[in-house]
């Protein structure tokens, strides 16, 4: 099963569709039973329109990554308190 911070992981590859069909699976599974991970898509889906519609510019895929990797990781201590 899939958790949120897997999810947060994938999240950028599923809005641009670059995930295989069990990963999809996983996602829609996960997003069922998942308001906040609904509630988090949505504002990434919001936000990706948001600077899409704003700039002429793409960000480099490896910033793309950093940021996603950070963004996880910092869910990843949320869920996890020391």
């Amino acid at each position: 099963m899939l958790k949120c911070r897997d999810l947060v992981r994938v999240a950028s590859d599923y809005l641009d569709g670059e995930l295989d069909w069990r990963q999809r699976l996983s996602v829609w599974t996960h997003l069922a039973i998942c308001g906040h991970c609904r509630t988090f898509l949505g504002n990434l889906r919001a936000t990706t329109a948001l600077m899409r519609g704003h700039s002429d510019n793409r960000a480099r895929e490896a910033l793309v990554r950093r940021i996603d990797e950070r963004v996880a990781e910092a869910l990843a201590r949320a869920e996890d308190p020391p």
